[in-house]
């Protein structure tokens, strides 16, 4: 049996795959078809063939024949590989990268489960709903962004997170980071390709945070060489571009705060670890689905939400400050983030795939 996993480039699209491919039993071969960039780096234990993809637009823009010239080569090299190598489910996270192996699937008449990770659904899910057998939400209120005509396909379930990061340990972690104090640890990240406005911030503030506590900072690959300059020399700020599955799992265990991004993928993986947070919705994030996921995440875990707007320093080494020096508060919010998140929802997901197989 043969399950196809597709979805954009981004972490958000390729750890649930990851997730879900983990617990896929050894008899089914699984293969990932879309863009490559994050996916390319990550998806190691995955075959994988990579396509040409282009940004779907909600708005006229100068890049549109190009991005449209880029999903039709896209289109023409997925019925190429879907001739080559029939699948007989496609599984796709969504993301424009999606698209061209989703719509040459539906021509073969290949059975399609969309997932969608965000508040908001994505607009390549939405135009894709017409040729899914099955539409999986991580949230409720999600159903509502959906014509009437495809609510039977729906069904609510999560978004999965990696096993993996589940086993992190706080000894190894301390050994691995070096951890030199006997301060709380703040674990910051911004998602898989890090937050230049966190980054600005904490550049700004980090002598002052240092004072509070010890730092596990992930800036993302870009940013790297700019914060390394601009930083002062610690042995308490611990400064990474990137954290892989490894060392991102003991650095979970360690964190007794997490600051990051709202994306689903970082929401769901801090509920599931049961960390309290702050979050800092991405302002420009499509729809503003960032700022969704995380309001629906703080109805239950109390995490605290700030927008980068108005967002200074000051601001943000207050919040920090005032939840470190309340140890029953952080207690709290880290039982009920643990409420947000269904331990079985990568086995949940499988099972709907596997009834097509």
């Amino acid at each position: 049996m043969r399950i196809l996993f597709t979805g954009g480039g981004t972490g958000g699209h390729v750890f649930p795959i990851l997730a879900i491919k983990e617990i896929i039993p050894q008899e089914f071969e699984c293969r990932y078809l879309g863009p490559d960039g994050f996916a390319k780096k990550n998806l190691s234990n995955i075959r994988s063939n990579f396509i040409l993809a282009g940004k779907l637009h909600r708005y006229f823009s100068l890049a549109m024949p190009i991005e449209m010239i880029k999903t039709i080569l896209g289109v023409f090299q997925s019925f190429f590989y879907l001739f080559a190598w029939v699948p007989d489910i496609v599984f796709s996270k969504g993301g424009y990268g999606s698209f061209p192996v989703v719509f040459a699937a539906w021509i073969y008449r290949i059975p399609i489960i969309l997932h969608d990770s965000d508040a908001v659904p994505g607009l390549a899910n939405k135009k894709m709903a017409k040729f899914a057998k099955k539409i999986i939400l991580s949230f409720e209120n999600s159903k509502k962004y959906f014509k009437s005509k495809y609510q039977n396909k729906i069904i609510v379930i999560g978004n999965p997170v990696r096993k993996e990061l589940l086993n992190g340990d706080k000894n190894k972690g301390k050994e691995m980071f070096k951890i030199a104090s006997n301060k709380p640890i703040i674990l910051i990240l911004g998602g898989s390709q890090g937050a230049q406005k966190i980054n600005e911030i904490v550049v700004n503030f980090l002598p002052r945070l240092l004072e509070l506590a010890e730092i596990i900072h992930s800036c993302g690959e870009e940013n790297y060489k700019t914060l390394e300059k601009e930083t002062p020399k610690s042995p308490e700020y611990h400064l990474y571009p990137f954290l892989n599955t490894e060392w991102e799992k003991h650095a979970y265990a360690l964190a007794d705060l997490i600051i990051n991004r709202a994306g689903a993928g970082s929401i769901f993986e801090i509920a599931a670890l049961g960390k309290p947070s702050i979050l800092i919705p991405l302002p420009n994030s499509a729809q503003n689905h960032q700022r969704e996921n995380a309001y629906e995440f703080a109805k239950i875990s109390n995490a605290i939400i700030l927008d980068q707007e108005n967002l200074t320093p000051n601001i943000l080494l207050q919040q920090i400050s005032n939840l470190l020096s309340d140890p029953v508060k952080l207690s709290e919010m880290s039982q009920k983030a643990k409420q947000f998140y269904n331990p079985n929802t990568a086995e949940l997901i499988r099972d709907e795939i596997l009834k097509f197989c």
